[in-house]
This record gives C-alpha cells, structure tokens and sequence, in this order.
C-alpha cells in the first residue's frame, strides 16, 4: 500500500509546476489556465441575465450563485458570483458573447480582468511643507529644507513628488488656499528654475490652489476629500487637461475618526469610488488614479481589510494607489521614523507582490530597494 505524500500549491507560477513533474512543455501555457482559479462578483443583473448567467457557468463545469429567488422571478435584481478556472471562465466569456440582454458586454469585461497584464509598482514621494504633518511636520517647512529633500526624493527613485502644504491627519484644522499658496510658490518656483521633469502632484482640496499650481508646473493634483470638499476642483483639473489622484474620505479631517462605520468597507469605498471617477470623467478629466484612503475614516480592521484586499480595485481599471507610510495604523505612537518605515516596508511588501500601481511613501530609498528586488 502506498504511503502517499501531498503538499499545497502556494505559488502562483503554475506553468513552472507542470514543467517540474514533466508535463509537455509545448502544452504548459494553455493547461496552466485549467488551474489558475478566479471568484468573481458580479452586481444588479436582472433574474433573466442571473439564470442565463448560472446555466452557462454550469455549463462549462464553473459554479454560479445567485438570489435564491432568481429561479422564480421574485427579485428585480440579484448579484452573482461566478468561480473557476481561467480554462472555464474564458469559456463562459465567449458564451456570453452570443447571449442577450447585453450580457456579452458582461463577458468582454471579465475576459479583461482574467487577462489583465502584470503591473508594476511606482513611488510617489511625499513631501510636507506644513508646521503640522503627522511624521515630519516642520522639518520641510523652509523651502531650502524643501529643495534639498525634493532632489534626494528623485535620487532616491521617486516617479511622482506629492507636495502638501496643508496637513489632512485627523483632528487637523483647514488651511485657507492663500496660506497654501505661499507655502507652495518657492518649491515650484525651483522646480521650474532646474527644469525639474518628474511629474509634480499638489495634495490639495481646493480648487483655488489647484487653479495656481497647475499654471506653475504642476500635473497632478492630489484630492483626499475625492472632490466632497471642493466643488469646483473637478471642473479645474478638467479645464487644465491635469491628472488627478482621487481619494475615498469619510468625513473631514476633524471628524473622520470618530467612529467610522461601514457595512461593507471594501463594497462601500469600491462604489463610492467608481461614482467619483464617473463624476471626473464628466469635467473631461481622463488620467485618474484612485486611492481607497488607508486611515481616511477607518478602523484599524477596515484598513487591513483594504490593504488584503486591495487587488479588487484594479477592477475599477484605473491605477490604483496605497498610502501606509508612517500612519497610525502602524501601532507605533512615538517619534520614531525609523520603526514606521520598516513596519511600512512590512505592509507595502504584498501590495509590491500584487502589482499595486503607486504607493505614497515618505522613505522612497527603502521602499524602491524593495520593488527592485521583487520585481527586477
């Protein structure tokens, strides 16, 4: 009788899994699909698309679930969730292609999440020009500090500066854009005087700031409100033809941490989210890159939770951004600058793993020795 020995397969490369049992080699690319393995949630489908749906999953040997009254029509919508092989879901996608009901828009858009190309992670160095920011406050304030510390962020190997001049920790108070405005002038005022090239975001709320920064070298303007603040910042960035990093808040930097609640966290912020960059696209905006707000009106458990989970919002299919660098999520409450950057390095490690877009980070050096060494 034999003893048998199994083990789990924890690696994603499975083609290099079937070469070491002495699969064929011609046929490992297209049998690797039979075993990468995909759960996907799909939202508000009709009980029409929900059964056609369920039958053509079932049909493959993929598995479908749906409202429990789908069956009988007593529901007006239910979401679904299909789950398979890559091999079974490329299946269902070209099945669909020949269902009504607009369900071949359906499969065209899980056929590009199955067959979305591997991302690469970029940085974007923070720079603080406040008296107040949580980890660095005052310590970029003069703009000499402030010049000095942007070249060492490019050396570095930053692909974007975030420039603040208004600190957005929690419990902070607002600063009006003229004050931003001065803090700001001496920084871009260099940047354009040294031919600076590297993309330069300005993390601001307001649209009075933005309408300056984006005369003066600016590119990218940096919302945490996600436009809730300022109801004319979407229609600058537009007219500007700019970028925008839009952030997921809830509530404002004095009361976004008293008791946030969600149902749902990741749901809420993804919808939240997709109605955000719905609302950017109808001022012309195009190149957005979305931020789920690690500690923006959060618990801690929401922010693990987004941090897990933070593959999801590249079905969104903009770049997605992640910024743990130095907060409270951390546990660490003194001044030590060192310690949070290293449990920052920690918790950036799977989001690298994952192919997350940008992170926002205050040690660029250390973060991109990382990324050089995961996916060089």
């Amino acid at each position: 009788m034999n003893d048998f020995i199994i083990k789990e397969i924890i690696s994603d490369n499975i083609e290099k899994e079937l070469l070491k049992i002495g699969f064929d080699e011609g046929y490992r690319f297209f049998a690797s699909n039979k075993f990468k393995y995909k759960n996907i949630k799909i939202f508000d489908l009709t009980p029409a698309q929900a059964n056609i749906l369920k039958q053509t999953a079932l049909s493959v040997g993929a598995d479908c679930a749906t409202h429990r009254d789908v069956i009988t029509g007593k529901v007006e919508k239910s979401n679904a969730i299909i789950g398979g092989s890559f091999s079974q879901l490329k299946k269902i996608c070209e099945k669909l292609k020949l269902q009504p009901f607009k369900l071949g828009e359906l499969g065209s858009k899980i056929n590009n999440l199955i067959s979305a190309k591997s991302r690469k992670t970029k940085l974007a160095g923070i720079l603080n020009i406040t008296p107040d920011s949580f980890s660095d406050g005052g310590k970029y304030y003069e703009p000499q500090s402030a010049q000095k510390h942007l070249i060492q962020l490019i050396e570095d190997g930053a692909d974007i500066i975030d420039i603040g001049a208004e600190s957005t920790r929690p419990y902070s108070e607002s600063v009006d854009a003229e004050t931003q405005i001065e803090r700001l002038k001496p920084v871009l005022s260099f940047i354009q005087k040294e031919n600076i090239s590297i993309p330069i975001s300005i993390d601001t709320r307001s649209s009075i700031v933005a309408e300056y920064v984006l005369d003066n070298g600016a590119s990218l303007i940096n919302d945490v409100s996600g436009f809730d603040y300022d109801k004319k910042l979407a229609e600058v960035i537009g007219n500007h033809k700019a970028s925008v990093i839009i952030q997921h808040s809830k509530g404002t930097p004095q009361d976004m941490q008293d008791n946030p609640h969600y149902n749902d966290v990741i749901e809420e912020i993804y919808f939240s989210l997709k109605q955000k960059t719905d609302y950017a696209k109808s001022f012309g905006i195009q190149n957005i890159i979305i931020d789920p707000g690690i500690g923006f009106g959060k618990t801690k458990e929401d922010n693990f939770e987004i941090i897990n989970r933070a593959e999801e919002f590249f079905n969104l299919e903009y770049p997605v951004m992640i910024g743990i660098s130095r907060k409270s999520l951390l546990g660490v409450n003194e001044n030590n600058n060192d310690l949070k950057d290293s449990l920052s390095l920690a918790l950036s490690y799977p989001l690298i793993l994952a192919g997350i877009d940008y992170l926002r980070v205050h040690n660029v050096k250390l973060h991109k020795n990382l990324i050089n060494i995961i996916q060089n």
